[in-house]
């Protein structure tokens, strides 16, 4: 099969502390900002003249389907993960002739810290993963797109929640319900009518009927799960014909709890393989890419891929 998508070469970005001899900018104690250093696409080369290409260059960078992808077109083309025009990052979801078979392996959804995540979840933290103006960003996105505040017998999940969902100042529905790993967070969130605390690591399996919510979101969580497409699916399941999924994502984490292919890959990347668990779980409509980031280079950059449940399913 030939493809007819632009050709995505990886950015490789730095796994820590796997590779030794690079820097790295913490953008403070819990989060950080990866740097890219090195593409796979010139690495590539070799593989394609004949060469043996290393199963990873990186522990955790699931490079298979991406090598085969330049290879059947024997052009590149890298995505940088910094200073990037939106349209780039907005066009990586068109046009692309996916592989039969999920590409990824177990061990990309490994992670540095593979204890407990009720542990590192047990404080909460009442303080937000993302800068000022890319929660305004979302906040913006979000009152475009959700249904009318008030709209009678409309339901929202907000997955991977905690005291804060970034809705709409004064947004309401009749239910919105939180899912998160800490109490104390779902508590305070005020836009929430309930809330579920779940470990979606350990317990993929939503506790809600089947077509139950109109809008799902995640915000900056999505690069935490370890079953995604078990994830995917019931979101799937639970979504109404025609609801909404929405993931937003930037480009800071906790690393140490963020899966490795997420770690050692860059935005337009991270936009791909989210795109990937829309895909293979089936039943949505054709993942899209909106690059929302207010300042690119001067505050955190903020993506969203999104789709549609579809009608049929």
């Amino acid at each position: 099969m030939k493809s007819k998508m632009p050709i995505l070469g990886l950015q490789l970005q730095q796994r820590f502390p796997v590779l030794a001899g690079f820097s790295y900018s913490c953008l403070s104690s819990a989060t950080i900002h990866v740097r890219p250093v090195s593409s796979v696409s010139s690495k590539l080369k070799k593989w394609n003249n004949g060469g043996r290409l290393p199963r990873r260059f990186a522990v955790g960078l699931g490079v298979s389907f991406w090598a085969q992808s330049m290879n059947m077109a024997g052009t590149s083309k890298s995505f940088m993960a910094s200073a990037r025009p939106k349209s780039s990052v907005e066009q990586t979801l068109q046009n692309v002739e996916w592989p039969e078979q999920f590409p990824f392996k177990d061990e990309d959804f490994q992670r540095f810290d593979e204890s407990p995540d009720s542990m590192f979840y047990d404080a909460p933290r009442f303080v937000t993963h993302i800068d000022d103006a890319a929660i305004a960003a979302l906040t913006k996105y979000y009152s475009e797109v959700f249904p009318p505040s008030n709209t009678p017998g409309v339901s929202i999940l907000d997955m991977c929640s905690s005291w804060v969902s970034h809705f709409p100042k004064g947004y309401k529905q009749e239910r919105i319900v939180g899912m998160g790993m800490n109490e104390e967070e779902l508590k305070r969130n005020p836009v929430l009518t309930e809330y579920v605390v779940q470990d979606l690591n350990l317990n993929p399996k939503l506790p809600f009927e089947d077509n139950s919510f109109d809008v799902i979101t995640n915000v900056v969580s999505v690069d935490y799960l370890t079953k995604p497409l078990d994830v995917f699916k019931e979101m799937c399941r639970v979504l109404k014909p025609g609801g909404l999924a929405i993931m937003s994502f930037s480009n800071r984490c906790f690393w140490t709890k963020a899966i490795s292919i997420w770690t050692s890959t860059g935005d337009a990347d991270h936009v791909l393989i989210v795109g990937s668990y829309f895909h293979y779980t089936g039943g949505f409509e054709p993942p899209q890419a909106v690059d929302i980031s207010p300042n690119p280079g001067r505050s955190d950059p903020m993506y969203i891929v999104y789709s549609r449940k579809l009608s049929t399913v």
